[in-house]
């Protein structure tokens, strides 16, 4: 019955802002710029911390994957997303919402553990910066560079399996951008219990564990750099910190109000809380990964100093 019932919806209508057409062409240019802002600073960033030998160091490989991972992220979702505003076609195949669903929730676990990861590493910098080497070596943290990225698919995986296997009677209306999974939940005519238990269990390893994992590391961070007696040595080592720490608030931030507590309800009317839904997505799947490269090279020299060597290197070539 359940096959049957899914085989029955072949495509999902995304609703998005059709509701408000005096918004379309506005948010349509916003988007797009935002879009390209996010593909060239993470696509710079990606490739200075390839090609400088000076950013082959931990935190710059996870930097480099913080960046590639909010292409993928953005990727999955933003194209569809303008498409939708040029055309009066707004559906995506039951497939594609699969995919698509899968894409968005894997590379927000993994980056909410890579951020855990990224503290360890301002942990140890700072706090047993003797033995940073030795702790933080290739052969440490290219496996939790990995270990984030399976980690992100694994739960993905299981999660969008859990949703896409549920049977949908006919209403295919997903009131949202995309197909965002506690949108398309909302959609299913059975028990949702055991994808709400499994969300809670995921939220509980992958938000509140890392949450309370970067708490603690900071912690130790703030206390460690609170003993150190010159002022310019407590600013020097805070500001080593300060860009990941703005990364970290800006992101679970956003993503509190959106995964803290799964709950599907009817969606027979947009109403305040529904706008607000959307917006905070929004918000979270395009302004927070177009920020990310924004702050790390404002406030980094190393990052400045790299770009700066690139565009240098390449207008000396361009001369000879």
């Amino acid at each position: 019955m359940g096959k049957t019932n899914q085989c029955s919806v072949t495509e999902f209508v995304l609703l998005g802002l059709s509701g408000y057409p005096e918004l379309e062409a506005i948010y349509f240019v916003l988007v797009l710029c935002m879009y390209l802002v996010i593909l060239l600073g993470n696509g710079v960033i990606i490739i200075v911390s390839v090609f400088d030998s000076h950013l082959h160091t931990p935190m710059y490989f996870f930097l480099s994957n913080l960046s590639f991972l909010d292409i993928c992220y953005t990727s999955s979702s933003i194209p569809l997303f303008l498409s939708s505003f040029l055309t009066s076609k707004k559906t995506i195949s039951f497939s594609g919402c699969g995919v698509q669903m899968f894409l968005s929730f894997a590379m927000g676990v993994t980056e909410c553990v890579l951020l855990s990861m990224m503290a360890f590493d301002r942990y140890v910098a700072i706090c047993n910066p003797l033995r940073y080497p030795i702790i933080m070596s290739k052969a440490s943290y290219v496996p939790m560079a990995a270990g984030s990225w399976i980690a992100g698919g694994v739960n993905s995986a299981l999660q969008t399996s859990l949703a896409m296997w549920l049977p949908f009677c006919g209403n295919n209306v997903i009131n949202h951008f995309t197909c965002e999974i506690l949108a398309v939940l909302k959609l299913a005519c059975a028990d949702i219990s055991l994808n709400v238990i499994s969300m809670i269990v995921a939220n509980m390893i992958f938000f509140v564990v890392p949450v309370l994992f970067i708490f603690i590391s900071y912690v130790f961070i703030l206390s460690t750099i609170l003993r150190i007696p010159s002022a310019e040595g407590r600013r020097k080592a805070f500001c080593t910190c300060s860009a990941h720490l703005t990364v970290v608030i800006i992101f679970y931030g956003t993503i509190l109000f959106m995964y803290a507590e799964p709950k599907a309800k009817d969606s027979s009317s947009e109403d305040k809380e529904q706008v607000t839904d959307k917006i905070i997505s929004l918000f979270y799947g395009v302004v927070t990964p177009m920020l990310n490269p924004l702050i790390y090279s404002l406030r980094n020299k190393d990052v400045k100093a790299a770009v700066k060597n690139m565009l240098c290197q390449k207008r000396s070539s361009e001369g000879m």
